[in-house]
């Protein structure tokens, strides 16, 4: 059995254009018929007064004055009323006795009878108009006394019938009607025009798929917990959802529809991608608490009508992948050191074989004083365990690459110390970014060196690297900690990202982070100072 189809509804172009074609029918018929009646009663007006202007030529006339006095006024008028009906373009001239007897008529079996319609106004003395009905039809007609001596000798009635007037207007008509029609068909192409304008727009939907599209738009849009930024062609904000007011760090009652993003108080690289009319992929940029993936795809339809824009946010697997470059930073400097070790250990065992155990002893003893020495400083130095880690690790990653990382003796943190402080993680990207930083520079530098210095006085904790390197140019001096901006050359996952992160953290703690050249090699220093605030005192308990 087949089913009958279910007609689609008619899109909102073609509803549209179906209102807009019988509003504009009904506004020109109105309008033609208000022509018409018009016109209609123009016409019988001035038929009224051609009829009154006639009548009263003829009874002003001295030569039907003249016949009314003879025995047989008809024969003398019946030609001159004939003769002026057929100039005057009037349909009848009858002229009568003050009785209504007719003197005249254009149909001559009507003389001798009396007149059919109102006379009294005439015979009073005044002229009138009026629409009767009389022996040819319905007329309009006027009717004015003769008067002759100061009395009312005859009356006289000039007409014009109301099919004439109705012919006289059908030349009008066929006019008025060739006028609405050419209005009727240039108001449905505009409407036409507009509304394949309007179908384009609209992807030929109707006003429910309409509806429910823009019902599934709101609830994705609300949905959707990444970022969703959308740009119009002057990068104004037309649409953000919730995602982005919170990555972005917009609040509900900021109104950023409509402003330019250039406007919002973004990091100047990001304010960049969002105004770049090139496509985006994967861009990481920091915020002042967050970590951003930024993808951007232009909307063009043969021009730069905007901009789509995702966000994600990566702060914690940032946080995390920072935290695994240590792990594994800790496991090659492991891997190192196992490696120095079977040497040493290969040398040791060589050097008993050959009978040489004093030397033996000699060389592993210092090889263990040296290690001991290394993490007794760093130890002594650095009491806080997490940055202790970190300071072993990394110096063995530095000796690998032929820089040496210190620890200057101005160095205290002691364990517990920095209980009110930023947590651990914020202190590795920092401590650790920081490193990792010093030593790119100071590699291949003439004794390359790293100092940290780590202390914490006054509820404060200030955390100082130095290098060999070449420094930093002055003009440069906040360049470095935007996204980016390197001196290095890129490697396949980019650079840059390291001192913008640490920026981050220090600007979420409310701390304050300078760079100088001012290290005794000549190199630059980076100095971060963080508050501390006190940690909790558990209260004392105890019996009275």
């Amino acid at each position: 059995m087949r089913l009958p189809s279910l007609t689609r509804p008619r899109s909102l172009a073609g509803q549209l254009f179906a209102m807009q074609a019988v509003l504009i029918a009904v506004v020109v018929a109105g309008y033609a018929l208000f022509t018409y009646v018009s016109d209609r009663r123009q016409a019988e007006d001035a038929a009224a007064r051609q009829a009154t202007a006639v009548a009263r030529s003829i009874a002003d006339s001295p030569a039907v004055r003249a016949a009314i006095r003879t025995p047989d006024p008809t024969a003398l008028l019946q030609p001159y009323a004939l003769k002026v009906t057929r100039d005057a373009n009037v349909d009848f001239v009858t002229i009568m006795s003050p009785d209504g007897i007719r003197w005249t008529h254009p149909d001559p079996r009507q003389i001798g009878k009396r007149f059919l319609g109102t006379t009294a106004p005439a015979r009073a003395g005044r002229t009138f108009t009026e629409t009767y009905t009389g022996t040819l039809g319905p007329s309009v007609r006027a009717v004015t006394p003769v008067t002759d001596g100061g009395r009312i000798v005859g009356l006289v009635s000039a007409g014009i019938t109301v099919d004439r007037i109705s012919e006289r207007l059908q030349d009008q008509v066929a006019a008025l009607l060739g006028v609405a029609g050419g209005a009727l068909l240039l108001g449905a192409v505009g409407t036409y025009v507009v509304n394949a304008r309007l179908r384009r727009h609209t992807h030929n939907m109707n006003a429910a798929e309409l509806s429910r599209m823009h019902d599934y738009h709101q609830a994705a849009l609300h949905a959707v917990r990444e970022g969703l930024l959308m740009l119009d062609g002057q990068y104004r904000v037309a649409l953000i959802n919730d995602g982005g007011r919170e990555l972005l760090g917009v609040g509900e009652e900021d109104e950023v529809v409509g402003r330019s993003v250039a406007g919002l108080g973004l990091p100047a690289p990001l304010t960049g991608a969002l105004l770049s009319s090139r496509p985006r992929v994967d861009e990481v940029h920091p915020t002042a608490s967050r970590v951003l993936v930024v993808n951007t795809s232009p909307v063009s339809g043969g021009e730069h009508r905007g901009t789509v824009v995702t966000l994600r946010d990566i702060t914690e697997l940032q946080s995390l992948m920072g935290e695994l470059d240590t792990e594994r930073g800790f496991s090659q400097a492991l891997r190192s050191q196992a490696h120095e070790a079977a040497n040493r250990l290969h040398t040791v065992v060589s050097l008993i074989e050959l009978g040489r155990s004093a030397e033996a002893v000699e060389f592993a003893t210092a090889e263990l004083e040296l290690a001991q020495a290394l993490t007794d400083q760093v130890v002594a130095a650095v009491g806080e365990p997490v940055l202790a880690a970190l300071l072993l690790g990394k110096t063995a990653q530095a000796n690998e690459r032929g820089v040496e990382l210190v620890v200057s003796p101005d160095s205290r943190l002691d364990d517990g110390l920095l209980s009110g402080g930023p947590p651990a993680r914020d202190l590795v990207t920092i401590l650790g970014n920081l490193i990792d930083n010093a030593v790119d520079a100071a590699q291949g530098s003439a004794r390359a060196r790293v100092t940290v210095t780590a202390y914490a006085p006054a509820a404060e904790l200030v955390l100082r690297v130095a290098d060999t390197g070449p420094g930093v140019e002055p003009g440069h001096a906040d360049l470095v900690f935007q996204r980016g901006f390197t001196t290095k050359p890129a490697g396949p996952g980019g650079r840059g990202l390291g001192l913008a992160l640490v920026r981050q953290a220090v600007t979420r703690h409310e701390g304050t982070l300078t760079v100088t050249d001012a290290a005794p090699g000549g190199g630059a220093v980076f100095e971060v100072r963080l508050p501390l605030r006190p940690a909790p005192v558990a209260a004392e308990g105890g019996a009275g």
